[in-house]
């Protein structure tokens, strides 16, 4: 029997040996016009499909050249801005209207949005001693990993998990976007408790409340929170919500949707995608940036003393050494993000709540410093801008919303968008995604064992 360590000294060994014989020459990808990430040289998506569910518009075409131009984001064929808009002057929260809108095609009238939220909310419980059996044992630090492991057992308790029938899977659908913020937050909660050592709350959400108030309902001690705050965190959510069939997680759900498997596998296909930092998790990468920034630069008013500090990011002389500076530039977007354009007034709004108006003229310099400085560091193709990752870690630290819970809120934004597509991929779509790849492996002859 190996002991501990010459077990990791012979995985070590072998994961060399990994990697020396399974990388690919990157010649060979312009050789055969293969597209990296799903993405050409400037940085244009290969065409996967069709979807009537939301747009992003990055560039125009004048006088028969693509130009950039300042991004624009529609759900079911309306502005972001205007969505936002209406319900900001009319003091109302709209993760509900919205996410009605996503999964209808259309905007709900009073009748329509209150029986919707009767739907969400008779959908907001979780089975009988859930939260015991499956949400306490073995809590984990990484939330999202918990979620997962949630969604995949609530499996377990519906008799038609494997019913793919549009019907069905709105059922589905509505029941894990009405009790996704119940699991995340009881997922917290519960790793604080066992692993932490500090007290636990399982609070129930109330009916009468909307999905971000309950949020905030769940995760405070006190359950309170200002109006402000809510409207805040109903904004990220909407912001959230829904980003085009093209991003890795949604692309995931037409991908496990198109092999015929059932909604609680394609939701926690989808948070295994989100989880990652260069997707869901990248604001969490921005705070720590941040926090980084703060204990390197003396004087945070002084522009040049930040702009230094940028450079040494991409010079990978500083945080992590990676060369990024997080926050900043889209796969899709050049010039703006119009979810960082709309969620910047909210940030400001809540700052002055919060007494940290000089954290946010802090993001606010680095977001007009930051472009200029990757313009004059490296060749781009396209222009660089603050995307909505750069504001929403700022959003949730000031909502004292724990780091471990940054991406699960993305998720519970997210889960509308998801299921919007994978309705859309069950109603139109009948053949299962299968890319192909080349192989450039060499053949072998094969040798007997005593000959090798």
């Amino acid at each position: 029997m190996m002991n501990s360590k010459e077990f990791m000294n012979t995985i070590s060994g072998l994961a060399q040996g990994c990697v020396e014989t399974g990388k690919i020459d990157a010649e060979l990808y312009t050789r055969y016009d293969v597209q990296r990430g799903l993405r050409d040289k400037n940085g244009n998506g290969v065409l996967a499909g069709l979807t009537k569910v939301s747009k992003i518009e990055s560039s125009k075409v004048v006088d028969g050249v693509k130009q950039p131009c300042d991004g624009r984001l529609f759900y079911r064929g309306y502005d972001i801005h205007d969505l936002v808009g209406g319900v900001v002057r009319e003091k109302r929260y709209g993760f509900e209207e919205v996410a009605y809108l996503l999964l209808f095609s259309k905007l709900p009238d009073d009748k329509e949005l209150a029986e919707f939220k009767g739907l969400l909310s008779y959908c907001r419980k979780l089975p009988t001693n859930f939260v015991r059996d499956v949400v306490m044992k073995a809590p984990s630090k990484d939330i999202m990993n918990s979620l997962s492991r949630c969604i995949l057992t609530l499996a377990s308790y519906d008799p038609k998990a494997s019913d793919i029938s549009v019907d069905n899977v709105l059922r589905q659908c509505l029941m894990i976007t009405s009790v996704m913020p119940m699991l995340a937050v009881y997922s917290y909660h519960a790793f604080n408790h066992y692993e932490r050592d500090e007290s636990m709350y399982i609070h129930r959400p109330d009916p009468k409340l909307s999905t971000a108030e309950n949020l905030l309902r769940l995760l405070r001690p006190d359950k309170k929170y200002s109006e402000v705050e809510a409207h805040v965190l109903d904004m990220a959510l909407v912001l959230h919500m829904e980003h085009g069939g093209g991003n890795n997680s949604t692309f995931t759900t037409h991908v496990v949707t198109s092999s015929g498997t059932d909604t609680y596998a394609a939701v926690a296909s989808a948070l295994s995608s989100l989880k990652g930092p260069k997707h869901g998790g990248a604001n969490i990468k921005v705070v720590e940036m941040m926090n980084d920034l703060r204990k390197h630069v003396k004087n945070l008013k002084d522009q040049d003393e930040v702009e230094d500090y940028l450079k040494k990011l991409l010079h990978k002389e500083a945080f992590d050494k990676k060369g990024l500076i997080y926050g900043m530039g889209h796969a899709v977007y050049s010039k703006s993000d119009p979810r960082a354009e709309v969620f910047k007034g909210f940030v400001k709004q809540l700052s002055q709540e919060k007494h940290r108006e000089s954290d946010f003229e802090l993001y606010s310099m680095i977001e007009v410093l930051a472009p200029k400085v990757i313009a004059e560091e490296r060749k781009i193709y396209k222009g660089v801008s603050a995307n909505v990752d750069f504001y929403s870690g700022f959003v949730y630290s000031m909502l004292d919303i724990p780091i471990e819970l940054f991406t699960p809120i993305f998720a519970i934004a997210r889960i509308v968008g998801w299921s919007a597509h994978r309705i859309e991929e069950l109603i139109n779509v009948d053949k299962i995604i299968r890319p192909a790849y080349m192989s450039v492996m060499e053949e072998a002859e094969y040798v007997p064992l005593e000959n090798r």
